[in-house]
């Protein structure tokens, strides 16, 4: 499995070019390593690199990158807006494939026991990665900044670093090393020179001060005093999204008679944070995501064209859909074209000459499943997707809610009738599968039983579907008949498995 981490580091030097080309050069250096992004500001006179790979190139890129910036950067001379301690401020691993977050707070520790003890740099574990619970905030370990650390190390026990000396290195500060999960860095920009009130602004939106959850903010100057700037850190955009916290900036700022000039992202962002401003901003109904061209090229609707990498990779991905159901239905199409196969191997055949009109009729029956299975494949991850869309209709008032209970219903009812045409259809198969390994070409039995087996697994799939969307539904005409019809089609499919057995052992040991 492959296993992919991201990195982004943060270094005190947002105003000089070629110190961060050269960093970018130091990372980009270590094979395996994929480079992404670089950000500078220098107004916060910080940078900010990112990049990702195996977890083992990454840490060495990014032990490396401490490295050259504790030659390059010193902190004696540095100044900027953005609190900082270190050259090297901050080195959070990101999972983003095949690793947990406890596996980046392992390779956050690896990596800073290394920075301290070849490096001689003082390093704090923060976020998942901090052994203690004062230094899971940022803020409380970066309290002080360069100037009070380099004071309280070595007298104050509760500024003692995790690993390295305990002392402040002479040029590069400390660093801080940790493990989070991915988060936006977006800034607010506001129409006034006035730094009082983005400080202000920040007090009374981030989460430590009782503002949104999953909110850091600072106010800073910026541009020589020209603008005061709101820098946020959004940890989780899924659960306080960015739209929900823009609103929020604007009404406080409001609060003081000034308006926003703009807002800026720092590094990259994930594709929905983005989505789900568009969709609000714009205050779009039913929209779907598949609606995005890109979005629909990466991921295009299900058909018999679709690659079977590109199936597994959608079926693989942390998605509800494309789930079981459509799974099944896949099965039950790849059957048929075994089905298929058996007819093809058996027509033309003088030996089976005299089966030539049923097979022809076999074959003709078993393609235009496959293509019915395919369809109920596309259809049963568009009910499901259907079925999301109704739930998040809003609520509210009477009417509202009893409109969105109707359209509940509704897609549900939906859900549950595509698999159990997925399963009437595989019983079809499964049946077809036994008539080829009774009559067909014998060297093609135990294809035709592999066929019969498949349908037959992919039925009984859909039906555990069926039966799970069937408790959501309310008592009704519908949903009785989709009762009834569950003990015919599970006896059908097990009455098909045992002719197709049947037919397969009697070729064989005959």
């Amino acid at each position: 499995m492959t296993r992919l981490v991201e990195c982004v580091p943060n270094f005190s030097e947002g105003r000089r070019r070629e110190v961060v080309d050269e960093l970018v050069r130091t990372i980009t250096g270590v094979t395996g390593v994929q480079f992404l992004d670089s950000e500078m500001d220098a107004d916060h006179n910080r940078s900010v690199v990112t990049f990702a790979g195996e977890p083992e190139p990454v840490a060495e890129a990014a032990f490396r990158a401490v490295q050259r910036a504790a030659e390059l950067i010193d902190l004696n001379h540095h100044t900027g807006q953005h609190p900082r301690m270190g050259a090297t401020d901050v080195v959070p691993f990101v999972p983003v494939e095949g690793l947990a977050l406890d596996d980046c707070a392992a390779l956050a520790r690896a990596t800073g026991a290394r920075i301290g003890s070849e490096l001689g740099i003082p390093v704090f574990l923060y976020e998942a990665a901090a052994t203690r619970p004062d230094r899971v905030s940022l803020a409380d370990v970066r309290r002080g900044q360069f100037e009070g650390l380099r004071e309280a190390i070595g007298k104050d026990p509760a500024r003692a670093p995790d690993f390295g000396p305990p002392r402040i290195h002479s040029t590069a500060g400390a660093t801080a090393v940790g493990a989070r999960r991915f988060l936006v860095a977006f800034n607010a920009n506001l129409a006034t020179g006035d730094v009082r009130v983005a400080k202000a602004v920040a007090a009374a939106i981030r989460e430590r001060n009782g503002g949104l959850k999953n909110v850091r903010a600072l106010g800073f100057s910026i541009e020589n005093g020209r603008r005061a700037q709101v820098s946020m850190n959004l940890v989780d955009t899924e659960a306080t999204p960015i739209h929900r916290v823009l609103a929020l900036v604007r009404s406080e700022a409001g609060r003081h008679g000034v308006m926003l000039s703009g807002c800026e992202v720092v590094g990259l962002v994930p594709e929905a944070a983005l989505l789900d401003a568009a969709e609000h901003t714009l205050q779009l109904e039913e929209f779907r995501r598949d609606q995005v061209l890109e979005l629909r090229l990466r991921r295009p609707p299900l058909t018999g064209a679709t690659s079977l990498d590109g199936f597994m990779d959608a079926v693989a991905e942390g998605t509800p859909t494309p789930g079981g159901g459509t799974v099944a239905a896949m099965a039950g199409a790849i059957a048929s074209a075994l089905a298929v196969m058996v007819a093809n191997l058996t027509l033309g055949k003088k030996k089976h000459a005299g089966v030539e009109a049923e097979f022809s009729r076999l074959k003709q029956r078993a393609q235009g499943l496959r293509a019915e299975l395919v369809r109920l494949a596309r259809q049963d991850s568009e009910a499901f997707e259907g079925v999301l869309r109704a739930r998040r209709l809003p609520g509210g008032m009477q009417d509202l809610v009893a409109a969105r209970d109707r359209a509940v219903a509704l897609a549900e009812l939906e859900a549950t009738r595509v698999p159990l045409r997925t399963a009437e259809a595989c019983v079809e198969v499964a049946e077809l599968a036994a008539e080829a390994a009774r009559s067909g070409n014998p060297a093609a039995a135990t294809d035709a039983g592999v066929a019969s087996r498949l349908a037959v697994a992919a039925g009984e799939g859909a039906l555990l579907n069926v039966k799970i969307n069937l408790k959501s539904l309310p008592a009704g005409a519908d949903k009785n008949d989709i009762e009834k019809a569950l003990p015919r089609l599970e006896q059908a499919l097990v009455a098909a498995a045992r002719s197709c057995s049947e037919a397969v052992h009697a070729v064989m040991d005959a």
